[in-house]
């Protein structure tokens, strides 16, 4: 696979739970923070202008939790294009330890709406 934007996250205590493991909807946040960052950074066009006119909410969303992340692991968040719509994209992401061994995978489906409508 080409084309991943990257990024790198550390465990942070607000992310674990009492076991020191990440709490698994923190990886959720995780994502979504990246999808965000993926939008400003790399396709220049930041959410907070994008919701002015329009959303881009996640519709469908596929997870395999694959290996723990403990408190302070650093983690390099991948996500690509996979499919591109009209008006949707389906990505595909995966999260590594410092090994390079999968913590999570799987794939998220976005899709553009315009807020005065609700429709696509």
């Amino acid at each position: 696979m080409s084309n991943y934007f990257i990024k790198e996250e550390k465990i942070r205590f607000q992310h674990v739970d009492y076991a020191g493991i990440v709490f698994y909807p923190r990886f959720l946040e995780m994502l979504n923070a990246l999808v965000e960052d993926w939008f400003e950074e790399a396709l220049e066009r930041p959410f907070a202008t994008i919701h002015e006119t329009n959303g881009i909410p996640t519709v469908d969303l596929k997870v395999q939790f694959r290996k723990a992340a403990r408190l302070g692991e650093i983690l390099t968040k991948y996500l690509w294009v996979k499919n591109l719509g009209s008006a949707s994209m389906v990505c595909g992401f995966r999260f590594e330890d410092q090994q390079g061994k999968t913590c999570l995978e799987g794939e998220v489906t976005l899709v553009n709406v315009a807020i005065s409508t609700n429709r696509e």
